[in-house]
């Protein structure tokens, strides 16, 4: 059997990269000769310038059109390669991209399952439960604080414009007592009371006021 069909060969097979790598190397091999076959067509144009007709510049110019048809040939090839190259080029990238969408969904289906897991340790109605007694707290406190910030008013029975008139007779009187005491006369709540206090021995002297002053 293998000598019909031959072993089986153990050989890597070729990658993508690698068969780009080839097709590259190829297409530059192309430019050399084509570099080559440039520069001999320059030298032939030239001499075919300076040349009068006859057998020689014939034979040149038959020299000339054979480089022309093989530069034809390689520049097709060359054509060929490199859409080769290209359509490998797409679909590396596409395996790229192919590659990259996989990472994406198995990173979120790893995702997921934490996801999962961490939730299902979360109880729902706790949390509601615990957020329901905040707000009652929230609410007494509010309540406590109304309480304890509120005014006092005045009582019904009270008269406000009795307490006004009341006020004004206060300051009459006031007014009136600083004008009727005169100098060295006593105030008249230190009349109604005996006098001068007992605990003052005797009143204070002129000069020994200045001198405790000084």
């Amino acid at each position: 059997m293998n000598r019909l069909f031959g072993a089986k060969s153990n050989a890597p097979k070729p990658t993508l990269n690698s068969a780009i790598s080839n097709v590259d190397t190829r297409i530059e091999s192309i430019d050399v000769k084509l570099a080559k076959l440039n520069a001999e067509l320059s030298t032939h144009q030239q001499r075919l310038s300076r040349m009068r007709d006859g057998p020689g510049k014939t034979a040149i110019k038959q020299k000339a059109i054979k480089i022309l048809q093989q530069r034809k040939m390689y520049e097709s090839q060359k054509d060929q390669l490199q859409q080769q190259s290209w359509n490998m080029e797409q679909a590396g990238m596409m395996q790229d991209n192919l590659k990259n969408t996989m990472a994406t969904v198995d990173a979120m289906k790893t995702t997921q399952k934490e996801l999962k897991k961490q939730y299902g340790k979360v109880d729902i109605d706790k949390i509601e439960r615990m957020q329901d007694e905040m707000a009652d707290l929230m609410d007494i406190g509010n309540d406590i604080q109304e309480s304890i910030s509120r005014s006092y008013e005045v009582p019904e029975d009270v008269d406000e414009a009795e307490l006004d008139a009341e006020l004004e007779a206060l300051g009459e009187e006031v007014d009136f007592g600083a004008e009727g005491i005169g100098e060295g006369e006593m105030p008249s709540y230190l009349q109604d009371s005996g006098g001068v206090p007992s605990f003052i021995d005797e009143a204070p002297v002129a000069g020994k006021a200045k001198e405790a002053a000084q």
